[in-house]
């Protein structure tokens, strides 16, 4: 169960496993509350019946609507295991699955909670206590559970995140007789400090380098830096496009892609750039450091500061063989230890051991 069924994180984790697991032994089903967004058509196309729950507002009396209509469709439809992935979902969804009384409860703790406002993180806290396990994709949000909000590490079901290497593969070629091309794939949220990007990719431009930038994305800082790019002249030599289903095009004319964001449990569009061999340069925050090996799958720089982000890309741009060489080795790490079947594959050895033992882990 999710939020909605967009560009995002925890869409996608649900969509792999939604799409991956063996049918002859899981029948799959969608909830969410708002059925829009690119992974609408994939979960339609593989006939996975599709959920809307009616809830506005969780200050709103559609939440006990919502928390009725989802005790309903588990009862009528059997349902044996509910799994939410991502806040929204935590404080509508669990405490609704936890009183049927019917199901297996499980939940997804995939970023920090700093992000959230205080009663949200804790309402999250008290959903922590109705689940039979927490599947965390970074030792970095294990530990943040553990040490933070108390729960149990025996509780927490550690599974990294895994990409479709038959959709995102290096490109045949890459920078040839072009300037060489920065960027990044991401929902454009406050976190994220693409603005960060802007100013460090300005810095380059203001030295002379030659180079150009992408955005793919959409999301509430986009007029915000739309306002920026203006303000810093690099409007001629940037590009933003809006949210797409073409991300691995997008992604193999990257020559680097950068995560610049401030806060990160394990990111996917990560994992998926460098699955299409790009070099890539990413904060040293949360769990990247987990996917990143720095200076031998791409580079780690602080969260927040432009000028060591500029000064890595200066370096990338300057030196295409060592370009190539971290952009091999992310795709090779991406290919080899972070597969969707092995991502597919834990969700379904967690889910069958909770059925078996008839819940907790």
């Amino acid at each position: 169960m999710v939020r909605e069924l967009g560009i995002g994180g925890c869409e996608n984790d649900l969509t792999k496993i939604a799409l991956g697991l063996d049918r002859r032994r899981f029948e799959p089903h969608v909830g969410c509350l708002h059925p829009r967004g690119i992974r609408l058509g994939q979960l339609e196309a593989a006939g996975i019946p599709i959920l809307q729950l009616p809830v506005r507002s969780l200050l709103s009396p559609s939440w006990l609507t919502g928390s009725r209509v989802l005790r309903r469709y588990i009862a009528d439809h059997e349902i044996a295991l509910v799994h939410t992935f991502d806040a929204a979902m935590d404080v509508v969804a669990v405490p609704a699955a936890w009183s049927s009384r019917a199901s297996i409860v499980v939940k997804s703790h995939l970023w920090h909670r700093a992000m959230f406002p205080r009663g949200h993180r804790l309402l999250m806290t008290l959903t922590d206590r109705l689940v039979d396990a927490i599947v965390v994709n970074s030792l970095a949000a294990r530990r943040e559970l553990v040490e933070e909000y108390g729960v149990a590490e025996r509780r927490t079901y550690l599974s990294y995140n895994g990409v479709d290497t038959s959709v995102f593969s290096p490109a045949s070629e890459r920078g040839i007789d072009r300037p060489v091309t920065i960027g990044t794939v991401c929902a454009l949220r406050e976190e994220k400090r693409v603005d960060v990007l802007l100013d460090a990719f300005a810095r380059l431009r203001a030295d002379g380098v030659d180079a150009r930038l992408v955005v793919v994305g959409s999301g509430p800082m986009g007029e915000a830096l739309e306002r920026q790019r203006r303000a810093l002249g690099i409007m001629e030599v940037s590009h933003f496009e809006p949210t797409t289903r073409a991300v691995a095009d997008w992604m193999r004319q990257l020559d680097v892609f950068a995560l610049t964001s401030e806060t990160e449990s394990f990111p996917n569009a990560l994992l998926e750039a460098m699955a299409c061999g790009c070099c890539v340069v990413a904060s040293r925050v949360g769990g990247v450091p987990e996917l990143v090996r720095d200076r031998e799958t791409g580079v780690l720089v602080p969260p927040g500061d432009p000028g060591a982000l500029a000064d890595e890309l200066r370096r990338l741009v300057a030196d295409a063989p060592r370009r190539r060489s971290l952009g091999e080795a992310a795709a090779r790490t991406a290919r080899t230890d972070f597969s969707v079947e092995a991502y597919v594959r834990r969700a379904e050895t967690l889910y069958e051991s909770l059925l078996e033992r008839g819940g907790a882990a």
